[in-house]
């Protein structure tokens, strides 16, 4: 017998509502689900700037989807672990995912996002600054939307130092001659801090650690030699913090808040921090680019920031991808800057009045972005970047010359997939 269908359905089931069984009529129209709930997994930003963004995005959708965020860790390896192990099984409730930029090429090789095409992809990247348009771009085509960006600038004390060293040759010197006070602030770790602080150092040298097209080895020897020595003679010198070699980005924003030291290169959220939680120290507080590695050669920082991708399993691909739009928006943009203190991507917004009253900084940091550096370009970057790190910690026991070889056969054995040494 053919199974009973429509209204026939209905009235057969009838009697299981009695019973205690819940049922949908199929002569009522049902009961309306309400509009799709698209799981956007980010990182757990402390302002409240990106969940303010996903309710905004699902208010104005007209009641298309509304946003669920899924906090995800704040260590950024173990945010790549759980989406790596969620992606890789196929998980259908990753609808929106936010990236580190360097996250990038390997889940686009991996066929854990979805490319973005036609006017999409045109939306995802028009007006942006050049170095966060560059991030979401792999193999010619388009594959995220660049929410915020971000850069290091140095940082230093007024009321300790009278001129501003412009070399790292010079901020060694300077800040050995302040004595005790005369810390410099970085980050000496073994982690992807330290990966881009030597990266930082090479590109300012005219070096670059994969040559173009991110498949072969570049680390020129005379650059990387020349990043190699300022990295070490730092990590020897007096003006070293004690605990480079354990040191990371907040470690340092708390040893200036504290005093302990009169330059730091850190990213932009140490400028909010320290005037809520050491004003006195924010009083005399002031920046400056990144110091050069050679005079005469404008220094070239890393780009970082977070972009945001459509998961390749959603169920709502065609929303998904509006959705993504709308949290990279300039609204959302401004949103982040004024809440949470993240530069925007938007090259115009550096001269919003909101932007500039959160950033005074915000000319120097867009000349920043716009001569910015990318990390290597490769869905193999997290074990090139463990590769670096093994040659490159701890900092005091470089050896300039021989680990211009060392840490090109690292990186090449990393392209390679042979592993580590």
């Amino acid at each position: 017998m053919p199974a009973p269908s429509g209204c026939r359905a209905a009235h057969i089931l009838r009697r299981a509502c009695v019973a205690g069984v819940v049922f949908v009529s199929a002569c009522s129209g049902g009961v309306a689900s309400g509009p799709p709930v698209l799981r956007w997994y980010v990182f757990d930003e402390p302002s409240g700037a990106f969940a303010t963004a996903a309710r905004r995005c699902g208010e104005e959708s007209g009641g298309r989807y509304s946003i669920e965020m899924t906090p995800l860790p704040t260590a950024a390896d173990q945010q790549r672990s759980q989406l790596v192990r969620r992606l890789a099984a196929r998980d259908a409730d990753i609808d929106l995912v936010g990236m580190d930029v360097i996250w990038v090429p390997e889940f686009a090789a991996a066929g854990w996002i979805l490319p973005w095409q036609g006017d999409d992809a045109r939306e995802a990247v028009r007006g942006r600054l050049p170095s966060a348009a560059a991030t979401v771009r792999f193999r010619n085509r388009v594959w995220a939307a660049p929410l915020t960006t971000n850069t290091q600038l140095l940082w230093y004390r007024t009321d300790r130092v009278d001129r501003v060293p412009t070399t790292w040759d010079d901020l060694i010197r300077t800040a050995e001659s302040l004595g005790d006070s005369g810390t410099i602030e970085v980050q000496g770790a073994r982690y992807e801090g330290l990966t881009v602080f030597f990266t930082s150092l090479l590109a300012s040298a005219g070096g670059r650690v994969l040559a173009p097209g991110d498949t072969t080895v570049a680390l020129p020897p005379p650059a990387t030699e020349r990043a190699l020595g300022i990295l070490k003679r730092l990590a020897t010198s007096t003006a070293a913090d004690p605990t480079l070699s354990t040191s990371r980005e907040d470690q340092g924003r708390l040893a200036f808040e504290a005093g302990k030291a009169s330059f730091m290169v850190n990213y932009t959220y140490v400028w909010p921090s320290a005037r809520t939680d050491a004003p006195e120290v924010a009083r005399h507080m002031a920046w400056a680019r990144w110091p050069s590695v050679e005079a005469g050669r404008p220094s070239r920082v890393t780009v970082g920031g977070i972009d945001v991708g459509v998961g390749a399993f959603t169920r709502h691909p065609r929303l998904a991808f509006r959705a993504a739009l709308c949290l990279a928006s300039v609204k959302s943009q401004r949103t982040a800057v004024t809440m949470g203190g993240l530069p925007p991507t938007t090259e115009a917004l550096y001269d919003d009045p909101d932007v500039r009253s959160v950033f005074p900084f915000a000319d120097l940091l867009r000349q920043t972005l716009r001569e910015a550096v990318q990390r290597a370009r490769t869905p193999l970057y997290t074990d090139v970047s463990l590769a670096m790190m093994r040659v490159l910690h701890p900092p005091s026991e470089i050896d300039s010359v021989a680990d211009v070889a060392r840490l090109r056969s690292a990186v090449q054995r990393a392209l390679d997939s042979r592993g580590l040494r």
